[in-house]
């Protein structure tokens, strides 16, 4: 079986690019790895649209077959490699850690995309400029909350090993610093974030997706 993650560097699909290198230090296996340039347009390109109608990432190839949405390719993952340990053996755990990763994906995530993204939503500037700002307060209390799951961390989000609610955590907190928000002034969530990055799963991740930690730039840096 022929496994194949198209991914963007510093996008979502980093969550299961963790989990891949996660299943590959607990099984052996490997696997394939193709790097989509967003910002060069080749998410919209006939072949990939071809596999992937949305022209988004992450994508997962499976013997030729695609599967698409996240919270999809993690689940799959989690079913197919079982001994990786991406989700907690406990049903309830586990439905509480898929609970977290699809609020990170169906609420922070698109919030996030309003300032990013503002063009998807309307095309007039003045529009365009307003959206961006309503959305930094938001996304910055979701971080918030996010933080505060860290009280009960055991050690991680997702149990007691590194899961995929943990990679998501990473990567939002990365994006708040494109938005302007200082990871500093979140400092458990910082602390915990520099921790994670050292686990080796994320840093082999992040050294293929070429990532720094921290994104935010002050005020005329």
């Amino acid at each position: 079986m022929t496994v194949k993650l198209y991914y963007a560097p510093g996008a979502c699909s980093f969550v299961p690019h963790v989990a891949l290198e996660a299943i590959t230090a607990a099984t052996g296996e490997t696997f394939e790895y193709q790097s989509i340039r967003l910002h060069k347009g080749e998410q919209a390109s006939a072949e990939y649209l071809a596999m992937n109608p949305d022209g988004q990432v992450p994508m997962l190839a499976v013997d030729g077959r695609p599967l698409t949405q996240i919270v999809a390719i993690c689940e799959y993952l989690d079913a197919r490699y079982p001994k990786a340990g991406l989700l907690p053996a406990d049903p309830w755990a586990r439905a509480q850690a898929m609970s977290s990763l699809a609020w990170m994906n169906n609420t922070v995530h698109p919030t996030f995309s309003c300032f990013f993204m503002p063009y998807k939503y309307t095309d007039d500037a003045d529009a365009q400029a307003k959206v961006r700002a309503f959305s930094v307060p938001r996304y910055r209390a979701y971080l918030e909350r996010i933080q505060g799951w860290l009280e009960c961390a055991q050690p991680w989000l997702g149990g007691a090993a590194p899961s995929f609610v943990d990679a998501y955590a990473l990567t939002l907190l990365r994006w708040g610093g494109f938005a302007g928000i200082d990871p500093a002034s979140l400092p458990a969530y910082r602390a915990y974030v520099e921790r994670l990055a050292q686990q080796p799963a994320v840093a082999a991740a992040m050294a293929r997706e070429k990532l720094e930690l921290n994104t935010f730039k002050p005020v005329g840096a």
